[in-house]
């Protein structure tokens, strides 16, 4: 498979030499893995030792326990989840869901959570990409950690705009009641939610107010990258 469909590095999208590995030598460099300190909330690298909380955390109740992310979400970071998303670049996840299971495996085992659940795509963006990026994101990080993936609960029943484009009123009503469970899940009291880019927390806490009406107790972050803290 990999003579006849070449890996491709997730940063410059290259094949990657030598074969067998999955991202390039120089690129792995350049990746911008979060540093301490960062956000106790949502992971995000703060500026202030002294502070716990990013100023978003800090002027805003979250709904999920706790959350962490792998990189920063730099330039080479968009193109790469760009081209994840929209150029049908669905092997970065292998790499993706590897890195992530690598640099939090104690934080995985420490939430002792019970499934993956992969923030929903709306059935419309389904059908024009072909896949939900952040379920081959979960089920990478599944391989890499035995936990089970869930996708059959938590649906998104409302076509949303995307949220880059707007403030955080705006954010908010977008997402309002744009996500649903088809039944309880009482069985699951704990689980990790995982997505590709995390802002503002708008979309995490949607779908953790819902989780919760379902049974769920704690709600766990996982995240591909996420933006600069203050």
């Amino acid at each position: 498979m990999d003579f006849i469909y070449p890996a491709r590095c997730p940063i410059c999208d290259k094949i990657v030499m030598p074969k067998g590995e999955q991202i390039c030598v120089g690129c792995r460099e350049k990746l911008p893995y979060i540093k301490q300190p960062c956000c106790k909330q949502c992971g995000k690298e703060i500026l202030r030792e002294e502070e716990e909380y990013c100023y978003d955390c800090q002027k805003t109740r979250h709904f999920y326990t706790e959350g962490r992310a792998l990189f920063s979400y730099n330039e080479a970071m968009k193109k790469s989840i760009e081209a994840f998303k929209y150029k049908n670049r669905q092997e970065y996840a292998r790499f993706y869901g590897k890195e992530l299971a690598a640099a939090y495996q104690k934080q995985i085992k420490r939430w002792e959570a019970e499934a993956i659940i992969p923030v929903p795509i709306h059935k419309s963006r389904y059908l024009e990409r072909g896949y939900n990026q952040a379920a081959l994101i979960a089920y990478s990080l599944a391989e890499y950690t035995g936990l089970y993936v869930e996708e059959k609960f938590l649906f998104r029943a409302k076509k949303t705009k995307a949220q880059k484009a707007l403030g955080t009123k705006d954010r908010l009503k977008n997402l309002q009641d744009a996500f649903h469970l088809k039944k309880s899940m009482v069985q699951y009291k704990k689980i990790i939610l995982v997505d590709d880019i995390y802002t503002t927390g708008s979309t995490a806490d949607a779908c953790a107010t819902v989780l919760k009406k379902g049974g769920v107790e704690q709600i766990y972050l996982l995240c591909l990258c996420i933006g600069s803290g203050i």
